[in-house]
C-alpha cells in the first residue's frame, strides 16, 4: 500500500541535518513510501546535496517560509506562523495529499495546530499523546502522556479505546489487554475519576485487565496503559531520569581502576547488547491519537536514527488504519452507552 508522510524538515533541534537523511533511509528500505518535505526549500536542497541525493517522484519539497521555534508559544505559533513548516504538515495530511505527518517541532505547538486544523474524531473530546516503552516482554504502550492534566472517567475510557486501537493496528493484536494505573491493583483503591474510570472499562467491550501499578508498566503485564496527562507525564520524566542515572553509574563504576576497566573491556558485547535493547531512540515517536489524520511527534533533540523510527510509527499507523478502527470502536461503545442508558430508563418508568 502506497504511503505519503509530510515531514516538517525544519522541526526540532537539529532541523534538516537529521530530518533529511532520516526521510532518505525511510525511502530506502520502503518503495511504497513516498516523502514530502516541507520547510525552507533552500535548505533542503542543500542537505539533500549534502547526502547525494535529490528530489524525485517519490521524494519532493514543499517550501514554507516560517519555522515555529521550540521555545515558542503554541499562542504564537498559531497566530503568526500560518506559513511554518510544522502548520503546512498537517494542512497536506488535512487536504489528503499525504497520509500522515511527523514532526520534532515544539509539543505545544504541534498539538494545538493539529487539533485546530484536523480536528477531534467523532467521540474523542480531547487528543493524547500515546507512546511506546519498553518491557520484559517486549514493549508496553501508554497515554496519555502529557496532553491532559486532568481528565474525566469518560475521556479516560476514550483513552483506553485509542490505545487498544493503537495497538491493535500497529502491533497486530485482536484483543490487546487495557491497564488502569492506579495506586494499586484493588477495585476500592485510587480517586473517584479512576474508580469511576474502572467502572466504565469493565462494562467496555475492551479487554480490560483491570487497575495496575507502576511497576507492571515496565512487567509489560499489560499492552496498554491508561492514565491522565500529569501522571503519564511524571510517569515517563522519572523512568527518562532513572535510566539517565543508572548508565551514568555504571561507567563511572566501570572506569574506576584498570581492574574495573578490564572488566568493562571483557563485558563490552554485553553492554552493547544491553545499551541497544534499551536504546531510547528505538521508542521514539509519540502519535497524537483522537484526531482526524495522523500525527506523530519526534523527541526534538532526536538524532536521524531516532527520527527513522518516528517516521515508521507514521508508517504503520497510516498503513494500518488506526483512525478507522478507533472509530469503529467508538461506534461500538456508543451503541452500547445508548442501550444501556434506554434500558436503564425502562426500568424507572415501568
Amino acid at each position: 500500500m502506497d504511503i505519503t508522510l509530510a515531514i516538517d524538515a525544519m522541526g526540532g533541534d537539529h532541523g534538516p541535518h537529521v530530518t533529511v537523511p532520516a526521510a532518505l533511509k525511510a525511502l530506502a528500505e520502503d518503495d511504497q513510501l513516498n516523502i514530502v518535505l516541507v520547510g525552507l526549500e533552500d535548505a533542503i536542497q542543500a542537505e539533500l546535496k549534502a547526502h547525494k541525493a535529490s528530489t524525485s517522484s517519490r521524494l519532493r519539497i514543499h517550501h514554507a517560509s516560517e519555522v515555529v521555534l521550540m521555545d515558542e508559544s503554541p499562542q504564537s505559533a498559531m497566530k503568526n506562523k500560518k506559513d511554518s513548516s510544522m502548520r503546512v504538515a498537517i494542512n497536506l495530511t488535512k487536504s489528503g495529499e499525504a497520509n500522515a505527518s511527523v514532526s520534532a517541532g515544539n509539543t505545544g505547538a504541534l498539538m494545538a495546530t493539529a487539533r485546530f486544523v484536523l480536528k477531534t474524531l467523532p467521540g474523542i473530546e480531547r487528543p493524547a499523546i500515546a507512546s511506546v516503552l519498553p518491557s520484559e516482554t517486549g514493549s508496553t504502550y501508554m497515554l496519555d502522556l502529557g496532553a491532559n492534566a486532568d481528565c474525566t472517567a469518560e475521556q479516560l475510557l476514550q483513552f483506553a479505546v485509542m490505545g487498544a486501537m493503537l495497538v491493535s493496528s500497529v502491533e497486530h493484536k485482536p484483543n490487546p489487554s487495557v491497564g488502569l494505573l492506579n495506586i494499586g491493583s484493588e477495585d476500592i483503591k485510587g480517586n473517584e475519576v479512576v474508580k469511576k474510570t474502572a467502572e466504565l472499562l469493565r462494562a467496555s467491550h475492551l479487554n480490560f485487565h483491570g487497575n495496575v501499578e507502576g511497576d507492571d508498566i515496565f512487567k509489560g503485564t499489560v499492552d496498554v496503559v491508561v492514565c491522565d496527562g500529569f501522571v503519564g507525564n511524571v510517569s515517563l520524566k522519572t523512568t527518562e531520569g532513572l535510566a539517565h542515572m543508572m548508565g551514568k553509574f555504571l561507567t563511572q563504576e566501570f572506569k574506576k581502576n584498570w581492574i574495573t576497566k578490564l572488566m568493562a573491556l571483557c563485558a563490552m558485547p554485553v553492554l552493547k547488547a544491553f545499551k541497544n535493547r534499551l536504546d531510547p531512540r528505538r521508542y521514539n515517536g509519540a502519535s497524537f491519537l483522537g484526531l482526524r489524520g495522523v500525527v506523530v511527534k519526534s523527541h526534538g533533540g532526536a538524532d536521524s536514527t531516532a527520527f527513522y523510527h518516528a517516521i515508521h510509527v507514521a508508517i504503520e499507523e497510516a498503513r494500518n488504519g488506526v483512525l478507522k478502527r478507533i472509530t469503529e470502536q467508538l461506534e461500538i461503545e456508543h451503541i452500547q452507552a445508548v442501550n444501556k442508558a434506554e434500558k436503564s430508563e425502562s426500568k424507572v418508568n415501568s
